[in-house]
């Protein structure tokens, strides 16, 4: 048995071990820095929620490789897919030839899409580029130029955008002028838009589109009231304005259903979609309402966008999804959320606890505590990253198992303990 078929972790060196250092140190000479490496992982390979260092170590991933990979690492499934289209042909720009995956999948996704009437899908790469999509469609739909966007969101680093980005400054820092028109509310708080907003900044009439997490990731796994995406839909309807919901990380069954916005009963006007979709292959989708996808061809188009390996792999995954996945999503997050109900009266590092599905939040009392313990818990095999201003995030891929949850929260209760007899 190879050490990734193994069901839990095994640390058998120092992190990280002499391999991850080279590693390590050779990234620091060639790669350009501004990615934000939390701790010392190197991967090797990987399996379901198992990943394997170059040194031999296995980690049980509750990252998920932030959120992307659904049906875990080389789901063989997948990975089939993958190899049976890959022998056929790697590409063939969708944008100006066709091949009949790309409208089979457009057509599956369409058919997810909450509400009545015909739905279509413009493919791209990457949620940033989704959200770029979205934008331009609003503005061309609507023939208006302006944006709303909530605090703490985060929608991508493209310059459009990183417009409606507010989660960390570091994002932001250096690269004004942004796209112009774009106004953020405190999320969630949907009487700001008509009381401040549209009182005093922008006219609604010049609005195209609010775009808004149906469940903000980046700023901390926070879950809003239904009321507060309901009140969204209202201003957007009274005012002509669409309703974009940013389902990048929240999407894809993560929350038990297909789309988080399908809890709130909301019907939006369109989807951003990508991570999960394809199982850690880079594919995006963009998905309206027919009506108002109507921009001419040459108006916006990718090259790799909706690549036909891409697409082979987003099919399978839907597969997976549908048939077992989303509902194992709601099955072990239900277990992981009734385990830790009781945390916060427990544990003095520990405020709170959130999630649907399995998009799961722990609040600590601070930054560094979190900090602290996502670096502790590393060294423990468990991969963690956090969410906000002191959230830890659990987004483990959909296969995880109950053995695989209940250690890693062993492992994070036990760190919180410690931390408790420390303060």
């Amino acid at each position: 048995m190879v050490a990734t078929e193994a069901h839990l972790p095994k640390i058998l060196t120092a992190l990280p071990g002499p391999k991850a250092k080279a590693a390590v140190e050779a990234d620091a000479r060639f790669v350009s820095p501004p990615y934000t490496r939390v701790y010392p992982l190197v991967v090797e390979r990987g399996h379901g929620c198992i990943l394997e260092d170059v040194d031999g170590n296995t980690f049980l991933d509750f990252n998920a490789g932030i959120a992307v990979c659904s049906t875990g690492h080389s789901h063989p499934k997948v990975v089939d897919a993958i190899q049976r289209q890959s022998a056929k042909f790697l590409h063939m720009s969708g944008t100006d030839f066709y091949y009949p995956h790309m409208a089979e999948l457009a057509e599956r996704l369409a058919a997810t899409f909450p509400g009545p009437g015909e739905k279509k899908v413009y493919f791209g790469n990457s949620g940033t580029e989704a959200i770029e999509a979205a934008m331009k469609l609003a503005r061309y739909s609507t023939g208006r130029d302006k944006f709303i966007a909530f605090h703490g969101c985060f929608h991508g680093r493209t310059m459009g955008a990183l417009s409606l980005t507010s989660s960390k400054l570091a994002q932001r820092r250096r690269f004004g002028p942004l796209v112009p028109g774009v106004y953020h509310a405190p999320y969630p708080d949907a009487a700001y838009i008509e009381n401040q907003l549209f009182r005093a900044l922008v006219p609604p009439e010049e609005v195209a589109a609010i775009v808004v997490e149906p469940i903000q990731g980046e700023g901390g796994y926070l879950i809003p009231p239904h009321s507060f995406l309901q009140e969204l839909r209202q201003i957007c309807d009274r005012h002509g304005i669409l309703l974009v919901v940013d389902e990048v990380q929240s999407g894809c069954g993560r929350t038990g259903k297909m789309w988080a916005i399908e809890h709130t009963g909301v019907v939006p006007d369109i989807i951003c979609s990508a991570k999960g979709i394809a199982s850690g292959m880079p594919l995006s989708a963009t998905i309206a309402r027919a009506e108002i996808m109507s921009w001419k061809p040459g108006a916006h188009a990718s090259t790799f966008g909706g690549n036909p390996v891409c697409i082979a792999a987003a099919l399978a995954t839907l597969d997976l999804l549908e048939s077992e996945l989303m509902a194992n999503a709601t099955d072990m997050g239900k277990f992981i959320l009734d385990r830790i109900s009781g945390w916060p009266s427990r544990h003095k590092m520990v405020r709170d606890v959130r999630g649907r599905g399995l998009m799961v939040a722990i609040e600590l009392i601070s930054h560094d505590a979190r900090d602290r313990i996502v670096q502790e818990a590393f060294q423990r095999g468990l991969l963690i990253l956090g969410a906000g201003e002191s959230a830890l995030r659990l987004m483990p891929p959909l296969v995880v198992t109950r053995e695989q949850a209940s250690f890693a929260l062993d492992v994070i209760e036990e760190l919180c303990s410690t931390a408790d007899e420390r303060r």
